[in-house]
């Protein structure tokens, strides 16, 4: 991904290459989408404002759609109060509720199937494909349908987490906007963006992770004129998540104590670094789980019978679990299992070891089959589960270290999602969010830094990618900064450039020795003016071949170039050649009137390339 800061700076990186359609479009036709106009910062402000207000209520409504649905298909009552964090009592239908999730997927494949494919899945794939290759154009219907789709399948019991719709829900809301209101597609994207981040924000009541979900993950872009109407969005919706919701963290977390500056604190560090090991291999574990899950169901032709199926599946683990161990713990969110981890009331590592694997299974099942939410709530559960068994196992092996449970869940759920998702950044300011324990920073920072080392060793793709490669659409890795940009016009240019009077016959100039065989660049004059630029290679040489003896220079130059100056930043000549439609830059010394003899080299697309290519070197291969 590629994210500048100031042009001075930049690190966008801008396409030379304009749609066929541009190069047709006349004065009197419709704008291309090149030659939309900026709406400028404050109005796309105003619009980010307008994405978080709407995403905000979108959140409280979604969640509240969520306990409608849980609350009558489980209970049998029709109310809206429901706490995640708690576990579901018994549901009154006895060994029925395995068919609770089979309702459900019914339900959800008649969604996905007839209003919107794209509401099928964990979301955030979809997003990121809209943002790198569809100019941010997300269908208006998506939003509603993913609202509809993912309550229900969270309501009946998937396995799957609320913030990937309202990730797909908020996007969806920026990019209706920035659809309504005529904007390039830049633009429009940072609003897909900042919905996003607004979702995941009013969803967690975690605005920097919001924001860090839009960093790392959506946006192509990072500068003032992007990150200030993420940071609104964000800030927005969280504020009416709070309001609804309350103040109060995700998660409430006991009081833990800060690891010390000693040789126990130090081995305990070691600790958790190990845990970032474990919970690195496990990432890619599920990854794996979940494409296999799909690829095992795609098999089976018809979508109500394959989710249904996978759904039935999901329903008697839970009828099981709920059988063996009293509660239901995988169906939904999660939420109640993490929550009794980090308030330590589950500390048997058998069982935490046998609730991660059937949330891997549940997910993947849910996932796999058809349904409709996100991974994020899953990974929680996973890291939870896997950190607090971790953590058992090295008190059962009396060692001398400052062993806790719950810090140990709260370490790992953020390495389950840095290592699933990539998303690092994020994943270390969520869960700080989420629980608000500064002390934890520090082992999470190592373990997740572990985590996704693991990970990208076992697998390259992360859970999100993947699934997009599978598609045969790939997006960044990595956050480069674009260094070619801020180099100077002088430092990219061609030196080798020919003057060449426009009344001098094109035969003429070939039967030079000097220019037979080689690649010219000409500036063609007359007088003491510039008219054209010429490139002179063997495809224009076998072109005129044969043409009458007259046609000169001036009759085959191209009138299309540009004028830049030797200290001109390189972000500011390709943005010159893309307005002008140039097929050459010409760089002149001085500042005065530009004249032939101020000529000091040429710029084409061809050296923006080599620069490119050159500022590379730079970055790990």
């Amino acid at each position: 991904m590629n994210r500048p800061s100031e042009p001075a700076a930049a690190t966008e990186r801008p396409s030379l290459q304009k749609p066929a359609a541009a190069d047709s479009a006349t004065a009197a036709g419709p704008a291309t989408e090149d030659e939309i106009r900026s709406i400028g910062l404050v109005r796309h402000s105003l619009l980010a404002l307008v994405v978080g207000l709407v995403t905000g209520f979108g959140a409280v409504g979604f969640r509240a759609l969520i306990s409608l649905i849980h609350n009558a298909m489980f209970l049998g009552e029709f109310v809206v109060r429901y706490d995640a964090n708690l576990f579901t009592p018994p549901s009154p239908w006895g060994p029925c509720v395995i068919l609770v999730p089979v309702l459900g997927a019914l339900g959800v494949t008649f969604l996905v199937t007839k209003f919107a494919p794209e509401a099928r899945g964990h979301g955030v794939p979809e997003v990121m494909d809209a943002i790198y290759y569809k100019g941010g154009v997300i269908r208006p219907a998506v939003a509603a349908v993913k609202s509809l789709a993912s309550a229900l399948a969270i309501g009946t019991g998937a396995a799957v987490g609320r913030e990937g719709p309202i990730i797909q829900i908020g996007s969806a809301l920026g990019s209706t906007l920035g659809q309504l209101v005529r904007m390039p597609a830049g633009e429009r994207i940072i609003l897909v963006a900042a919905g996003a981040g607004a979702g995941i924000a009013a969803t967690f009541n975690t605005p920097i992770g919001g924001v860090m979900f839009a960093i790392e993950l959506m946006m192509p872009e990072v500068s003032v004129r992007t990150f200030l109407p993420v940071a609104l969005a964000t800030g927005t919706a969280t504020f009416i998540g709070r309001f609804y919701f309350g103040m109060q963290p995700a998660f409430a977390v006991p009081h833990l104590a800060p690891l010390t500056a000693d040789t126990t604190s130090a081995l305990t560090l070691c600790a958790y670094a190990l845990l970032g090991v474990v919970t690195g291999v496990a990432a890619a574990v599920f990854i794996r789980a979940l494409h296999l899950a799909e690829d095992v169901f795609e098999r089976i032709k018809g979508p109500y019978l394959r989710h249904a199926l996978g759904m039935l599946l999901v329903g008697v683990l839970i009828y099981a679990l709920y059988q063996r161990y009293g509660h239901y713990y995988v169906e939904g969110v999660g939420y109640a299992t993490v929550q009794a981890l980090l308030l330590g009331q589950l500390s048997a590592a058998k069982l935490l070891v046998l609730l991660f694997v059937c949330k891997v299974l549940a997910t993947s099942l849910s996932l796999g089959s058809g349904s409709s939410g996100g991974i994020f709530s899953p990974s929680l559960f996973m890291g939870a589960t896997l950190g607090g068994a971790f953590a058992a196992g090295l008190a059962a092996l009396h060692l001398p270290l400052a062993i806790n449970i719950p810090s140990f869940a709260m370490v790992g759920m953020g390495a389950m999602v840095g290592g699933g998702t990539g998303a690092v950044m994020t994943a270390v300011t969520m869960i700080f969010e989420m629980t608000r324990d500064y002390d934890i920073v520090l082992p999470m920072i190592v373990a997740v830094a572990v985590s996704v080392g693991v990970r990208r060793l076992l697998s390259r793709e992360s859970i999100y990618t993947l699934k997009l490669v599978r598609r045969g659409r790939t997006v960044p890795k990595a956050l480069h900064a674009n260094m070619f940009l801020v180099r100077r016009a002088k430092d990219v240019m061609d030196t080798d450039v020919v003057l060449a009077p426009a009344a001098m016959s094109f035969e003429e100039f070939l039967a030079s020795p000097e220019h037979q065989g080689r690649m010219r660049h000409l500036a063609i004059t007359q007088g003491n003016h510039i008219v054209g630029v010429l490139r002179v290679n063997t495809g224009l040489r076998r072109a005129v071949q044969g043409a009458p003896s007259a046609v000169t220079l001036g009759d085959i130059a191209s009138r299309r170039f540009t004028v830049v100056r030797e200290d001109d930043i390189v972000y500011n000549v390709i943005q010159r050649i893309w307005r002008k439609r140039a097929w050459m830059a010409l760089v002149m010394r001085g500042h005065g009137v530009p004249r032939p003899d101020n000529i000091a080299g040429v710029i084409t697309k061809e050296h923006v390339a080599d620069s490119v290519a050159s500022s590379t070197k730079v970055y790990p291969a």
